[in-house]
Order: C-alpha cells, then sequence, then structure tokens
C-alpha cells in the first residue's frame, strides 16, 4: 500500500475521527491517523497521514494553523460556539467600526497565554473537560501557551442585525489555540459578549483548501482506480525541516539508529536526513550529549 499524507476537506457533521474511520475503510488499512481535531461544526484542511506516514504525523500537527472565522457579537455561549447556550446577552449597540475592529485584532497577535474553553477535549487529571462541564462539575482549566502570527480583518464582512453585529477574520496561530475562546476575548475587548458564529481551517502546515479534497472525491478516484493520485508525499509533511543529504556509509549508521556527530551547521532542533531523494529518519539533538544528535523517528529500517 502507498504510504503518504491526503489533504483532506472534512465537511461539518463528521468527527476527525469518523473521517479516519472513512479512509481505513476505502484503502483497507488499519494505519491512518489525522493531523489535528477540527469539531463537527467547523470543516476545511485535515491531513489524513496513510501507511508508514502515520510516523509523522505529529510533525503535521504541530505545524501552525490557518482559519476563517466568523464572529457575533451580542451573545455568548457555554461553548464559545453557535452550539451552546446562551449565557450573557448585550445588545451590539453602537456598533463598533472597522478601524476599531482592526485595532483590537491587531492587538491579540503574538505569544500569549489563553484558558481552553470548558467544552473542550483537553485533559485534566485523565478526563476531558467537556466531561466535567456535562456533569455539571467545576474544575481549574490549565492555561496554555499559544502564538497568534497574524489576525486580519475580512474586508466587507461587517453585518449588524437587529441585535448583533457580525464580522469574519483570518488568523494564521500556533497549535493548540481554540479560536472559539479567541472570538470570545476580542468580543470582550470590544465590550460585547461574543461567541464564534463559523469557522473553516484554511491551512494545516503546507496543506491548502485549494489542494483539500472531499471524500467523495476520494471515492469516485479509487473507483476510477486512481486512489494514488489523492496522496501526497510524505517528504510534503516533513519540508520544514533541514534536509541533510548523506552518503552511502552514513545511510548505514542512520539505518542501524546511531548517534551522529553534529555538524557544526547542525544548530536547528531537527534534521531530515535523505539518500538520493529516499527519507531515512529524524534526527534531533542530543538531550544529554552536547555535540551529538540521535534518532528521534526512524522513516525507513534495514
Amino acid at each position: 500500500m502507498e504510504s503518504g499524507i491526503i489533504p483532506l476537506y472534512k465537511q461539518k457533521g463528521m468527527t476527525s475521527h469518523d473521517c479516519v474511520v472513512k479512509i481505513r475503510k476505502l484503502f483497507k488499512t488499519k494505519k491512518v491517523g489525522h493531523t489535528g481535531t477540527l469539531d463537527p461544526d467547523v470543516e476545511g484542511v485535515l491531513p489524513i497521514c496513510i501507511g508508514r506516514a502515520t510516523k509523522i504525523a505529529e510533525y503535521i500537527t504541530d505545524l501552525p494553523k490557518q482559519y476563517e472565522a466568523e464572529i457575533t457579537l451580542g451573545y455568548a455561549t457555554t461553548t464559545e460556539d453557535a452550539s451552546g447556550d446562551i449565557i450573557d446577552k448585550k445588545q451590539v449597540m453602537p456598533c463598533p467600526d472597522e478601524n476599531n475592529i482592526k485595532k483590537t485584532l491587531q492587538s491579540f497577535q503574538g505569544r500569549q497565554q489563553q484558558i481552553p474553553p470548558l467544552y473542550s477535549a483537553v485533559k485534566v487529571q485523565g478526563k476531558k473537560l467537556y466531561e466535567y462541564a456535562r456533569a455539571g462539575l467545576e474544575v481549574e482549566r490549565p492555561v496554555k501557551d499559544i502564538e497568534i502570527y497574524e489576525l486580519v480583518f475580512k474586508g466587507n464582512t461587517l453585518v449588524q442585525h437587529e441585535d448583533t453585529v457580525s464580522f469574519r477574520f483570518i488568523v494564521t496561530c500556533s497549535k493548540g489555540t481554540y479560536v472559539r475562546t479567541l472570538c470570545t476575548d476580542i468580543g470582550r475587548s470590544l465590550g460585547f459578549p461574543a461567541h464564534m458564529s463559523e469557522l473553516t481551517r484554511t491551512r494545516s502546515g503546507p496543506f491548502t483548501c485549494e489542494e483539500a479534497i472531499k471524500l467523495e472525491e476520494i471515492e469516485n478516484r479509487l473507483q476510477e482506480g486512481s486512489g494514488s493520485s489523492v496522496i501526497y508525499p510524505m517528504a510534503k509533511g516533513l519540508a520544514h525541516l533541514p534536509r541533510v543529504e548523506v552518503d552511502e556509509q552514513t545511510k548505514a549508521k542512520i539505518l542501524n539508529g546511531r548517534v551522529l556527530p553534529a555538524d557544526k551547521q547542525m544548530k536547528e532542533k531537527m534534521f531530515l536526513f535523505v539518500s538520493a531523494d529516499e527519507l531515512l529518519a529524524v534526527y534531533q539533538q542530543h538531550p544529554t550529549k552536547e555535540g551529538l544528535i540521535k534518532p528521534k523517528t526512524m522513516l525507513r529500517t534495514i
């Protein structure tokens, strides 16, 4: 079976796990994994690793994500999105202007801390937060370090309703960022309760909406005998790592999982070793022995 990455376009109504189960059935393999959960009400890019590429899922998951979100000012919900019960309400009068919104969005760029939503899969003492929330139990939520790389207002999207105001923005952020929480925080800064009313993931690492493919199209291509056309090579998922070409002697050492001396130019945390475009392994700086590097993920074995 071919190994690689499928840039799936997850549609609303499905969980990320649902998508994995469907891909397993379509490609008749258990070796399938996704690269970052998307809530059922959210659609967009969800890279799926298949075959040996499941080994590199963590590297794609760790990469920045981009979303297009709609925020609605006027009421907040238990879940911080449109599916929750209303917990706070306030008429949006006067309506904030675009300049004020842009200035507020800009203030959220950079490194910061975020408290995840009550209704989320973050675990505390072995249980997911939403399990505590559904049981009506209070629990201290962990503070997460995140980074907002870019946050911009999407032009001509400001719409005023009877009691609410909505607009759209595009955010590029680090792994683990809750855009739902970002929306409520933005609303609070503008002086109103708010929630995320819509969300689409437009990029996950190197994969964009333009190249993402829906499940129906994958099924069609498999029936046509061209299923391999939806699978991108593993190298694309590791393109962000420094690439080091090695000779046959070093290749043999790598395939045996040997600890190697670090080249003076190897100052990055991780490296991708290749031989004639064949992916061998991801190496990392040795945690206890300075000047040495050790294997982190073997991509090929003897």
